[in-house]
């Protein structure tokens, strides 16, 4: 497994974190998702085997977050 940090942009409530968290969780290959939005950043363990970390921040673009 391996584990990143990633900066959001655009979070501005509870109810954006919460879509963002359950959107990572749904996606297959991660393990665990810890979305803050006080933080606006997410901790994210994956299976580098299954997906990768372009893959991720692809998705939580799609939602419509910026990701550093």
């Amino acid at each position: 497994m391996k584990k990143i940090k990633l900066k959001i942009k655009g979070m501005h409530c509870k109810s954006c974190e919460m879509l963002i968290k359950d959107a990572l969780e749904e996606t297959g290959g991660i393990k665990k998702a810890d979305v803050s939005q006080k933080n606006n950043s997410a901790n994210i363990e994956f299976d580098e085997t299954k997906i990768d970390a372009e893959k991720i921040k692809a998705m939580i673009k799609k939602e419509g977050y910026g990701v550093e």
